[in-house]
């Protein structure tokens, strides 16, 4: 059975996949870092227990977001950079609202390289009680997503 939730999108786009779900911060130097020289699909951040060794490039990524994700300034860069190189999300989805960080590198994949992470905020935390890794994601241009 699907369940629907209405988000805030920050970055619009329709898209479908797969979830990767972490239920903690989430360390884009960590998980991406390590695997950019290799272009490896998988988190290297051996501190998230939720996504550690599981593929992620090409993902609908979700997690909680509290005021800051879990790295320094560089996060935004990463994520950018994740993005060029082919590892990184198909989307983010956040349940509480998108830290500046993150926001700065979706931001510049789309403006500087043309590679578009579909991002919605605000989808509450039922929804984050909801989604599980490996469930189909689908996000609709209006920030509607749908599980199931």
């Amino acid at each position: 059975m699907s369940r629907t939730f209405k988000g805030r999108v920050v970055l619009s786009g329709a898209v479908k996949g797969e979830a990767a779900v972490s239920r903690q911060g989430f360390n884009t130097l960590a998980t991406y870092y390590a695997g950019m020289a290799d272009r490896s699909p998988l988190c290297h951040d051996q501190g998230n227990p939720d996504l550690y060794k599981k593929p992620i490039a090409g993902k609908i990524i979700t997690w909680v977001c509290v005021v800051l994700m879990v790295c320094s300034t560089t996060g935004g860069m990463i994520i950018q950079c994740a993005a060029k190189i082919g590892i990184g999300p198909k989307a983010m989805l956040y349940a509480k609202h998108i830290d500046t960080v993150s926001a700065a590198g979706i931001l510049l994949a789309d403006i500087w390289d043309n590679n578009r992470i579909v991002c919605v905020d605000e989808l509450g935390d039922d929804f984050l009680n909801t989604v599980k890794t490996g469930d189909t994601v689908s996000i609709a241009e209006d920030g509607t997503v749908t599980v199931g």
